[in-house]
């Protein structure tokens, strides 16, 4: 299987890269849509909070969707491996703040018992696991080029 992945020039790493770029676009894709994301609230919310309310809800949502369906596209197109991967790096990062700023809607009892919207947040330990590993790998390949 490995050889066959090679010999048509996507290697093991662009593979896992789409595969987290394709999350990102559907739920960045989402986000455009005015209810439509199981996470929109709690992005709004969360984005409010960080930024002091200077962004409008309306607007962070947007800047949310865009920011996202950026990270999915050079995901998937893996041309630009190190901002791909520092973008979204630094956004997975951010999707643990409501954990400690919105605890009350992200557990039912902390930190042992998981809202569904705590769940949808910790299955991003996956993500920033597969991203650095990624990371790492693109950072090493530079060096050794």
């Amino acid at each position: 299987m490995r050889n066959r992945i090679l010999e048509n020039k996507i290697s093991e790493n662009h593979v896992l890269a789409i595969c987290i770029g394709l999350i990102y676009l559907w739920f960045g894709l989402l986000k455009f849509f005015p209810g439509k994301s199981p996470a929109e609230q709690l992005a709004q919310d969360t984005i409010a909070l960080l930024t002091f309310n200077l962004i409008p809800a309306s607007i962070s949502i947007i800047l949310l969707a865009i920011w996202e369906v950026l990270v999915a596209a050079l995901l998937i197109i893996y041309r630009w491996k190190k901002p791909a991967l520092i973008l979204a790096i630094i956004h997975i990062i951010l999707t643990f703040t409501p954990l400690l700023l919105l605890d009350q809607k992200s557990f039912v009892l902390a930190p042992l018992q998981p809202t569904l919207l705590g769940q949808y947040i910790l299955k991003n330990i996956l993500f920033i696991g597969v991203l650095l590993v990624l990371y790492r790998r693109v950072h090493h390949s530079k060096k050794e080029d």
